[in-house]
């Protein structure tokens, strides 16, 4: 039997978050004005990350959030509510353009009911937990949405096992509900972390939201990008 073929997809890169090992990058596919599907391109290895070389395009610069990216993939690989994932093929990635502001609007969703599941929280979060058996009746595990309120929230963190770790999260409402979500986003780090520890008010703003593989019995939801009309310019700079 013929090994199946593999196929190309055009995606708006909206996530690129940190991930152990490397980065977990999502985005959504077009055709022509019209976004489709969502993609998260993954690695054969078993945790699934994009290293920092299967990142590189041609010219050696590394594919960004908001970059416009042809890549080759293999074959579609769904793991239980990731139904996203898709693996890459061994060929460089191609940039075609740089999305703007219009774009990340244009790709923005709308629903009605909650953020995949509300009603459990971990310690510092807030209706931020999806139980294992509640995640596997899932179809999906990317988001992008328009807060109706967002907060970025730097402060130490408690750790289960003592001690602290400095977190940058994500204090939000949609649909009149409340949430708050780590954030993993590289680029909202390296600025906030540079900051004193407070909360700072986002008067506009996109959330790229990911719901990643279960742990302890639970998928925690993250925000993987925050975007905003300002930096998008901001992070080309």
């Amino acid at each position: 039997m013929s090994a199946p073929s593999n196929y190309t997809k055009l995606f708006l890169c909206v996530a690129n978050s940190r991930k152990p090992g490397g980065h977990c990058v999502a985005g959504r596919t077009f055709n022509r004005d019209n976004y489709t599907e969502w993609l998260r391109p993954v690695s054969t290895r078993n945790t699934h990350e994009i290293s920092d070389a299967e990142l590189l395009y041609a010219d050696g610069t590394r594919a960004q959030l908001l970059d416009v990216i042809k890549l080759t993939l293999t074959q579609a690989e769904p793991l239980y509510h990731q139904t996203e994932n898709h693996v890459i093929a061994a060929v460089q990635w191609e940039k075609l353009q740089e999305a703007q502001w219009n774009h990340v609007t244009a790709a923005t969703e709308t629903t009605t009911s909650a953020l995949w599941h509300d009603g459990l929280s971990s310690y510092h979060g807030l209706n931020d937990k999806v139980p294992e058996a509640i995640a596997h009746t899932l179809t999906n595990s990317l988001m992008l949405i328009e807060p109706q309120t967002l907060s970025l929230v730097v402060a130490q963190e408690s750790k289960f096992m003592g001690g602290y770790d400095r977190r940058i999260r994500a204090a939000f409402t949609y649909n009149d509900t409340h949430y708050n979500f780590v954030v993993t986003d590289p680029w909202i780090e390296n600025k906030y972390f540079a900051m004193e520890d407070g909360r700072y008010d986002i008067p506009m703003s996109r959330l790229c939201l990911s719901l990643p593989e279960i742990l302890n019995g639970n998928a925690t939801k993250l925000v993987a990008a925050v975007i905003t009309p300002e930096n998008v310019a901001e992070r080309r700079q």
